[in-house]
């Protein structure tokens, strides 16, 4: 029992024996009702982590639990750049242990600074990084009791905008059927933007697996593809199409000019983004705007772009370019070239909503990435402990409870995790 609670208690009995006697039935309820109100909780000042724990799931997911003397736990999620992290997760951990977790930016930076020969530019370093400073953000809110908004400065706007991303890079070669059936299927659900992928490594047409030119019957077969998604959604209706990165500066420049007449919302890293001279030649040649930076890390990642103009939007991963607090960081980079914020987001609903929380916070968000795959498999309902709709009308409503407002159920990743892997251990 913590000192505020027997303080507490000790002080409610004293003035018991000192007022009137009165029934013990109507003694014993207001003080149980006072003491469900009194916080259990020690003063945040007091507060301390005990242990950090991870649980991997496959296609390279990973969830982070920070607990603390005070009984409060805190979760973060990492994604893509963390296979085979256990034991740096575990490293972290005896650096945080006795820590307060609401000094979430000197953790982070001592964190990253004491890295600087280990990999703490990008990477792996970065991405687990990042899913503690998510789950100490959570924390932070948890024993502050306020959102994290409330924490990153307030927020902007309550709801934030999503775009149905269609997951075809998950179908082999999709007929363009598949095309309009999932824009329509999109705009059904109330959605006012989709996302379409056109890059195919398994193109018929393609000539080489190692050239990244495309042959003039991929071209054709893209084309085709969008104009099919066009008519499908109607001209109110947002479109993006991703590329992946897979192709090199001849077809990007092909492409673009081939889709202009659509009038894109964006088009995604239609080549690899380690040399930003060549976007900026791209960017320039162009009336799509082009987005990009899905994989870049930390706001360094993304200086360099944004001051020579080579992106028209930025696209930060939170759960891998550094966390909530340099994704509000990079977010503030591109307002000052008055560039829009649309992360990148393939989490599940704990990592959304913790996303959606810097969505909040800043006045160039654009739009937010959600996936088709969170309204078909069961699995993404199962990891996750959340009482309110997750998305209406294309757009998700920033939870006012105290942290992220959504936790992991840890049974439902236990039935879902890699085995062999410890599970929050």
């Amino acid at each position: 029992m913590s000192n505020s609670r027997r303080s507490f208690i000790t002080k409610a009995a004293v003035a018991a024996a000192m007022a009137p006697l009165a029934p013990l039935a109507s003694f014993g309820k207001p003080m149980e009702d006072a003491i469900e109100k009194t916080s259990k909780s020690s003063a945040p000042s007091d507060l301390k982590i005990e242990n950090v724990t991870p649980a991997y799931l496959p296609n390279n997911r990973m969830y982070i639990k920070i607990t603390t003397n005070q009984g409060l736990v805190g979760y973060g999620e990492g994604v893509d750049a963390i296979p085979g992290t256990y034991h740096l997760v575990k490293n972290f951990g005896i650096r945080l242990k006795g820590r307060n977790p609401l000094d979430v930016n000197r953790i982070f930076e001592d964190i990253r600074k004491q890295g600087i020969f280990q990999g703490a530019q990008a990477g792996m370093y970065i991405a687990v990084l990042s899913a503690i400073e998510i789950a100490l953000w959570d924390l932070a809110g948890k024993a502050l009791g306020v959102p994290v908004y409330r924490l990153l400065g307030g927020k902007f706007r309550d709801k934030i905008r999503v775009y149905y991303d269609t997951v075809f890079y998950a179908i082999r070669n999709p007929p363009v059927k598949e095309y309009v059936d999932a824009g329509k299927k999109g705009v059904s659900m109330g959605f006012t933007a989709i996302k379409y992928d056109i890059d195919e490594a398994n193109d018929p047409n393609k000539y080489d697996r190692y050239n990244w030119t495309m042959s003039p019957g991929e071209l054709i077969r893209m084309e085709e593809q969008v104009a099919a998604a066009r008519e499908a959604v109607g001209p109110k209706v947002d479109i993006c199409i991703d590329m992946h990165g897979r192709y090199d500066y001849v077809t990007a420049q092909a492409v673009a000019q081939r889709l202009e007449k659509y009038n894109l919302m964006w088009l995604e890293e239609p080549m690899p983004t380690e040399n930003v001279d060549i976007y900026k030649s791209l960017t320039e040649s162009t009336s799509i705007p082009i987005c990009y930076g899905e994989n870049n890390y930390l706001a360094y990642g993304f200086r360099r772009a944004l001051e020579i103009g080579a992106v028209d939007i930025v696209m930060p991963d939170l759960q891998k370019c550094g966390g909530l607090g340099e994704g509000q960081r990079i977010a503030n980079l591109a307002n000052l070239y008055y560039k829009p914020f649309s992360p990148h987001m393939v989490a599940s609903f704990l990592g959304c909503m913790a996303t959606c929380h810097v969505c909040a916070s800043v006045p160039n968000f654009m739009i937010l990435e959600w996936q088709a795959y969170f309204h078909t498999e069961q699995k993404w309902k199962d990891i996750i402990k959340y009482d309110g709709e997750w998305v209406k009308d294309g757009f998700i409503t920033v939870s006012e409870k105290p942290g992220i407002g959504v936790d992991v159920n840890e049974e439902g990743v236990k039935k879902y995790a890699i085995p062999g892997v410890p599970i929050f251990e």
